[in-house]
């Protein structure tokens, strides 16, 4: 578990915080909003802007912020917030993979474990797992050293028509889509092929083998990112 800091009052609080900075910055890491994260968090933005003072207050600080200027995380904000993530995707498939929780239901128990499991026992299912690289939606689990392998991804509805692609991540936020991709077979690691189509409306994707054409709505196919098929895991 990341250490207890006491100039603040909930460690919980302090995770969360920076794993949505973590998460909203991206991978350039650019400054976040105060909108962004009380979007993110569900809270008022008066609140998150009072947080991100104390966190940047701390000895060393979490983050650096200035007001309406936005927020990015300090190297020790985004060493823990790496922490947190790590802890996070591996009790999802350690969830998944060894107490046969699905995908859908993953994320909101690993949310409420992740604060809470030693360093012990991090390693300890890491090596059950044989060092898993994803999660089951298939986003990258940080190294232990806090590395995070990169990779190629774009959004499906900006993939081109008639180009094979793979599914290489879709998002665990919302356990209804989860739910609807399980059934049409959309995971990580399946092929797809974009038909052309009405793209402002609904994609129409071919899945796997599939001969027929499923017709996505665009909130559906905005939780799904692909890479090409050359990326394709064995």
């Amino acid at each position: 578990m990341p250490p207890k800091n006491a100039g603040l009052k909930s460690t919980e609080s302090v995770d969360d915080y920076l794993k949505a900075i973590l998460e909203l910055s991206g991978a350039e890491e650019t400054p976040v909003t105060s909108n962004a994260l009380a979007e993110r968090l569900g809270i008022r933005a008066a609140s998150v802007t009072g947080m991100l003072q104390k966190l940047a207050g701390e000895q060393p600080s979490f983050v650096r912020y200035e007001k309406h200027h936005g927020v990015r995380l300090s190297r020790t904000g985004r060493k823990r917030a790496l922490e947190v993530v790590r802890h996070h995707r591996l009790l999802e498939r350690f969830l998944h993979d060894v107490l046969d929780y699905p995908w859908d239901e993953v994320h909101e128990e690993a949310e409420r474990l992740e604060h809470f499991i030693s360093e012990k026992l991090e390693d300890r299912i890491a090596a059950k797992l044989g060092d898993p690289e994803t999660d089951p939606h298939g986003h990258p689990i940080p190294e232990k050293n806090g590395a995070v392998r990169s990779r190629e991804e774009t959004p499906l509805s900006q993939w081109a028509c008639g180009v094979p692609a793979v599914v290489s991540s879709v998002s665990d936020r919302h356990p209804a889509r989860l739910r609807e991709m399980k059934r049409l077979g959309l995971s990580p690691g399946v092929r797809i092929v974009l038909d052309p189509g009405v793209r402002n409306a609904s994609l129409l994707v071919r899945i796997g083998s599939g001969a027929d054409a499923v017709r996505l709505n665009q909130r559906l196919a905005g939780e799904i990112w692909v890479s090409p098929e050359r990326h394709r895991r064995a």
